[in-house]
C-alpha cells in the first residue's frame, strides 16, 4: 500500500495543545467495525460498551521529564538532550531494554546542538550544573548518541527538579513554569507506574477513578503491560510504500498473570480491550513470537508472559491475534499508528470517520479525544 493512501485534512485548530479542562470529559467516538455505524459518546460511556466477559488491559509506562536544556561548559553553547532509553548491558546492542530507567546512568539520548558532536565532549545541566553527560558514541539514527551521565545525587531526582516533560512537537510550548505543571499531571495516565516512557500511551491519559470505580463495579477485569514508549512513535513514513518504513525498537513486557488474564478472557469467549497502541503491539508481539514457534497453537488460545524489545509494524492487512478492541485517539495523516487502526476496522471506515470527526470538531492527538473500536 501507498503512504499517500492514508492522507487526510486536518484543520491546526483541531490540534489539541492542551488536555481537557478535566480529565474524564472528553468525546469517544465509537466505531462499530462489523457495521460502520459511528456513536458519538464521552469516554466516561465506555462502561456500557464492556462486559464482565472482557479483559481491559493498559500500559502502565511511567513518562518521566526526560528533555534536558543546557551547555557546553567549554564554549557556553546551548544544548538539548531528549533521553531515550536506558542503554543495554551489551555494548554492541542498540536495541533497548527494561533496564530500570532510574538505576542507569549510561542513556541512549537524542542530541540537538549548534555544533558538531565528538566523542568525549561533555555537557552540564541544571542551575549549578548539577548534571552531567560525557558523549560516548554515536548511534544509527539522526543526532542519536550514548552518553554517560555524572551526578551526586539520583538521576531521576535531578530530572524531576529541572528536566521537562517531553511533549510531542506538535504541542506548542513556550516553557513556562504553568505549562511544565500541566504537562507533569496530564501528560501521564493514573496508573503509570513503570518509569521508562518518553511519550505518553495517550488512550489511557482519558480514564480517571471513577471511571475505573464503575467498570469494577460492572465486574469488568483490568489488567497491565508495559511498553517504554519511544520518540519513534511520532517518527513520519517517509517511504512512499509502506511496507518499506522500518519501525524503531521499544521495550516490553508481559507479565504472568496478564497472560493467563488474556487466556482466561478467551476461553471464556470475552473480548480483549486493549487501551492504546502500545497495548496492542506489545500483546500482538508477543502472539506473532509464539504463533511462529508453534507456542500459540490454531485450536487453542495458550499466550506466554514474555519480554523484549518490539518493532512490529501493523498496517492492512493483518490478522490481529490478541486484540479484538481498541480504545485510541485520532493520529497525524500517513502515521503508523493511523496504519494500525486501520488494519483494524478498515482503511475506507476509519478516514470516513476521521471525515467525520473534524466535521463534529473533535479534538485531535494526544491531548485530544478518543475512539473506541468495537
Amino acid at each position: 500500500m501507498k503512504t499517500r493512501q492514508f492522507w487526510y485534512p486536518l484543520p491546526a485548530r483541531l490540534i489539541a495543545q492542551h488536555p481537557a479542562e478535566r480529565r474524564g470529559t472528553e468525546k469517544m467516538m465509537v466505531l462499530h467495525r462489523d457495521t460502520g455505524v459511528i456513536e458519538h459518546r464521552h469516554i466516561a460511556d465506555i462502561v456500557d460498551y464492556l462486559t464482565p466477559n472482557d479483559l481491559l488491559v493498559v500500559n502502565d509506562t511511567k513518562v518521566f521529564p526526560a528533555r534536558l536544556l543546557g551547555e557546553w561548559p567549554d564554549t557556553h553553547g546551548a544544548v538539548e538532550v531528549l533521553m531515550v532509553n536506558a542503554a543495554p548491558m551489551d555494548a554492541d546492542d542498540e536495541r533497548p531494554s527494561m533496564t530500570a530507567a532510574q538505576d542507569s546512568l549510561r542513556w541512549n539520548v537524542i542530541v540537538g546542538s549548534g555544533r558538531k558532536c565528538r566523542a568525549g565532549q561533555v555537557a552540564s545541566f541544571g542551575p549549578h550544573g548539577e548534571l552531567t553527560a560525557t558523549l560516548l558514541k554515536p548511534l544509527s539514527g539522526l543526532g542519536m548518541w550514548q552518553v554517560e551521565f555524572a551526578c551526586a545525587r539520583p538521576l531521576m531526582d535531578l530530572l524531576d527538579e529541572f528536566g521537562h516533560t517531553p511533549v510531542p512537537p506538535y504541542v506548542k510550548r513556550e516553557g513556562t513554569a504553568e505549562e511544565e505543571r500541566e504537562d507533569r499531571e496530564r501528560y501521564q495516565t493514573i496508573y503509570a507506574r513503570e518509569v521508562g516512557s518518553v511519550a505518553a500511551p495517550t488512550a489511557g491519559l482519558h480514564f480517571t477513578p471513577e471511571i475505573f470505580a464503575a467498570l469494577d463495579a460492572k465486574g469488568v477485569q483490568r489488567v497491565a503491560v508495559t511498553l517504554h514508549v519511544g520518540p519513534g512513535t511520532f517518527r513520519p513514513v517517509k517511504a512512499d510504500d509502506i511496507e518499506d518504513h522500518q519501525m524503531d525498537f521499544e521495550a516490553f513486557t508481559v507479565p504472568p498473570e496478564t497472560a493467563a488474564a488474556i487466556n482466561a478472557c478467551k476461553a471464556r469467549g470475552g473480548r480483549v480491550i486493549c487501551v492504546g497502541s502500545t497495548t496492542v503491539r506489545t500483546l500482538e508481539t508477543v502472539a506473532a513470537e509464539q504463533s511462529d514457534s508453534s507456542a500459540v497453537q490454531p485450536s487453542t488460545f495458550n499466550l506466554q508472559p514474555g519480554s523484549g524489545a518490539s518493532n512490529i509494524f501493523i498496517y492492512p492487512p493483518y490478522r490481529f491475534r490478541v486484540c479484538d478492541c481498541m480504545l485510541t485517539n485520532f493520529h497525524l495523516p500517513q502515521s503508523t499508528l493511523l496504519m494500525m487502526v486501520s488494519a483494524l476496522a478498515g482503511r475506507e471506515r476509519i478516514l470516513c470517520a476521521y471525515a467525520l470527526a473534524v466535521r463534529a470538531n473533535y479534538m485531535f492527538f494526544s491531548y485530544g479525544d478518543c475512539m473506541l473500536i468495537v
